[in-house]
């Protein structure tokens, strides 16, 4: 997989296919850019898919802390990667967590987003609450149990560390006061987004959004679908497609029922870009 150097860490990315209109795409939770691989081959036919791992994701480094969220972070990241390999106009695909960053990037930089691909919307107070746990407060036990060298052998950064070993050096470089304190102010900035109908936009900011929306409801409690139905009431260019096969009376549904519909959301992704996105002349 190739690397490059993206606001200063190094950055793993892939790209499928050989023309038609740039696609990117971002898998759910801190899931490297592979578990988008599947979708992403079935679009590759007439469009230039680029999956990435973002970074604490997969091969990609590790960098914890910022003066803004971790998805504004991936936003500028991908933009600049995005830039690197002359990539934009981009389609910004992606579920759960890589929905909420294919969001911000068409908010940030609205003129380098050409269409949205969404699916597992999150917002809410119970996925607000949920994912903070998941995401940094799991991390901040383990550093209160056992220093950074716990935080290295958690499920997650063990991972990373395998996959690129450079991060364990990284991580054992901090403090276990100042990553705490990282991934406190981290969290914060999904519990103060609970009252917004998305996790990281707001009614205005969804208002906002000009291009043309491709929304898919999760189905689960966290991914709750009449949060991507509000979605799509307030993007301006919107289509809901309610592909999902099972709803789930539970707080995080499995993988698997996304598996059983990639054909279908291939499908319909496609069919919609045809509609909405200009082929780029060569």
């Amino acid at each position: 997989m190739p690397t490059a150097k993206i606001n200063g860490i190094s950055m793993n990315y892939e790209i499928l296919g050989d023309s038609g209109p740039w696609v990117a795409l971002s898998p759910g939770g801190r899931r490297g850019g592979s578990a988008a691989a599947g979708l992403g081959r079935k679009m590759a036919a007439g469009h230039r898919v680029v999956l990435f791992d973002r970074r604490n994701c997969g091969a990609s480094d590790v960098s914890i802390g910022a003066d803004k969220s971790e998805s504004e972070v991936w936003a500028e990241d991908l933009h600049q990667l995005l830039s690197e390999l002359g990539a934009l106009p981009v389609v910004a695909g992606g579920g759960s967590s890589g929905c909420r960053l294919a969001v911000l990037m068409a908010l940030r930089y609205p003129e380098a987003v050409s269409a949205l691909l969404l699916w597992r919307v999150t917002g809410g107070a119970h996925a607000c609450e949920k994912l903070a746990l998941q995401y940094y407060g799991e991390y901040i036990e383990a550093a209160k149990r056992g220093g950074m060298k716990a935080v290295c052998e958690t499920e997650h950064f063990a991972e990373c560390i395998a996959a690129n070993p450079r991060n364990r050096d990284y991580l054992m470089g901090f403090s276990t006061e100042e990553f705490i304190r990282r991934m406190r102010d981290w969290s914060e900035y999904f519990l103060r987004d609970k009252d917004l109908p998305i996790i990281g936009a707001s009614e205005q900011d969804l208002r906002s959004i000009r291009v043309p929306a491709c929304i898919v409801p999760g189905n689960d409690w966290r991914h709750n679908p009449k949060v991507a139905a509000r979605a799509a009431e307030l993007i301006p260019i919107s289509e809901l497609h309610d592909l999902i096969k099972v709803q789930r009376d539970v707080d995080l549904g499995p993988h698997e029922d996304w598996d059983e519909i990639e054909d279908e959301m291939a499908t319909t992704f496609v069919a919609f870009l045809k509609h909405h996105v200009t082929v780029p002349a060569e």
